[in-house]
């Protein structure tokens, strides 16, 4: 193809733009935000100052698509945690070490400026500040996309990653097309994101995670959820969690509160560290998808990636690594001999496998929460309670919490719990716990 367009200059935009760079001769990146620059951040998405998790999935495709960057990351002081360096707690109780735990400590501003400098050095790439505002459609495919400023961008292949609130589907109905169906679980979420300065508090630890993973729908009765990692400029990026009335706020003396009422090294930050910057709060009213297979008719030429195709609950740490995926989709889609001017339905099929895992994670945790009102899965009570069993099995057995730890880095699928020699384990560590 000769040109392909890509909306949507964040994360998810700039891994659109890297598989694209293989199949255009030119990919044009249109940024609306302005304001984004080396430092990763902008006005547009607010979010990008929240801790963001890369899942163990989502840093191999990063090095898989970017080689050597997980190297230039450290060296720009981004820490590499492997084994007792990454520490998961469930209500209070350290968790025993999975297999091959790895994790990189970074905040998503500074991974995102790495990521887009190696996007914009690519040669057939161009990152341009401008506002989609509409699709150009002809004879059934993409031909275009026009912008804020009254310019058109000619195109062979546009993807949307605009984000959530994506804009695509008043832009079809407006041109004759159908709109995507969308599915809702209202979740009523509210984060918050405080810096400190870090010292040898902590010793080698990375990442410390206290809270449940998307595996079950365990609620954590003695500790409050959150969760710290090492960044880079020597500080701790800490997350703290909440769902409706009981949101945190903007308020440092609050915050350090609600950091004792944390597991031990959340407690330990705040009483022995200095405060780096102010309390960041994010709200998330409600996980969200769009379907696009259940169109009957669909233009040529355009696909969707990101937050704009599925936006599911950010506490589970999946945005990141549900993004590149999708990237990995739309190659293998491109790769398969797919022409890219044809309605793209491999790319959402292979897409939608990895969304379903994803939804199917998040929506089962989320269901826990008593104000969380459905919609129920077929079989949801026997779901949650063999989910739960597994979360307390995966505390103390190895083998267990290898398989739970690989689920919820999305290595492997969540049909992986449901193998029955996981389940038999599973009943042998709590039946000898019991004895």
């Amino acid at each position: 193809m000769k040109r392909a367009v890509v909306m949507g200059g964040s994360y998810a935009g700039l891994f659109a733009a890297r598989v694209l760079s293989e199949y255009a001769e030119e990919v044009v990146v249109l940024e609306a935000d302005g304001a984004v620059g080396e430092d990763g951040i902008g006005t547009r998405a607010p979010q990008r100052r929240q801790l963001h998790a890369l899942l163990a999935m989502g840093h191999s495709q990063l090095e898989r698509w970017f080689p050597g960057i997980t190297a230039e990351l450290v060296a720009g002081g981004a820490l590499l945690g492997e084994g007792d360096d990454v520490a998961f707690y469930l209500d209070g109780r350290r968790k025993v070490a999975a297999e091959g735990t790895r994790m990189l400590g970074a905040t998503r501003p500074f991974l995102e400026a790495a990521v887009r400098r190696r996007v914009a050095g690519l040669t057939n790439v161009r990152l341009v500040t401008a506002r989609a505002t509409g699709l150009v459609v002809e004879r059934g495919r993409v031909g275009g996309v026009s912008t804020a400023d009254g310019e058109v961008f000619e195109a062979e292949f546009a993807v949307d990653a605009t984000g959530r609130s994506s804009r695509l589907g008043n832009w079809l109905e407006e041109d004759g097309w159908e709109r995507a169906p969308v599915s809702r679980m209202r979740i009523d979420l509210g984060y918050a994101t405080g810096t400190f300065r870090r010292g040898d508090e902590l010793g080698s630890t990375v990442v410390v995670h206290g809270s449940p993973g998307p595996a079950s729908g365990y609620r954590p009765t003695v500790t409050e959820p959150g969760g710290l990692v090492a960044v880079e400029d020597d500080r701790w990026s800490v997350v703290l969690a909440g769902y409706a009335g009981d949101r945190p706020g903007q308020d440092p003396e609050e915050f350090r509160a609600r950091m004792r009422r944390c597991v031990e090294p959340l407690r330990t930050v705040a009483d022995a560290c200095e405060m780096a910057g102010p309390v960041e709060t994010f709200h998330v009213a409600e996980s969200l998808r769009r379907d696009y297979l259940r169109l009957g008719r669909f233009p040529g030429g355009l696909v969707v990636l990101g937050d704009a195709l599925a936006s599911v609950n950010p506490v589970y740490g999946q945005g990141l690594t549900l993004a590149a995926l999708q990237a990995n989709s739309l190659a293998a889609h491109l790769r398969s001999g797919a022409s890219p001017r044809d309605p793209a339905r491999g790319y959402f099929r292979r897409a939608a496998t990895v969304v379903d895992a994803a939804w199917q994670l998040s929506t089962t945790a989320d269901l826990a929460q008593p104000h969380v009102d459905g919609p129920y899965p077929p079989g949801y009570p026997l779901i949650r309670w063999v989910g739960d069993r597994i979360t307390e099995a995966s505390i103390v057995d190895r083998a267990v919490n290898t398989t739970y730890t690989n689920v919820l880095n999305m290595v492997e699928h969540p049909r992986a719990l449901t193998r029955p020699g996981l389940l038999l384990r599973t009943a042998r560590v709590l039946l000898t716990r019991a004895r």
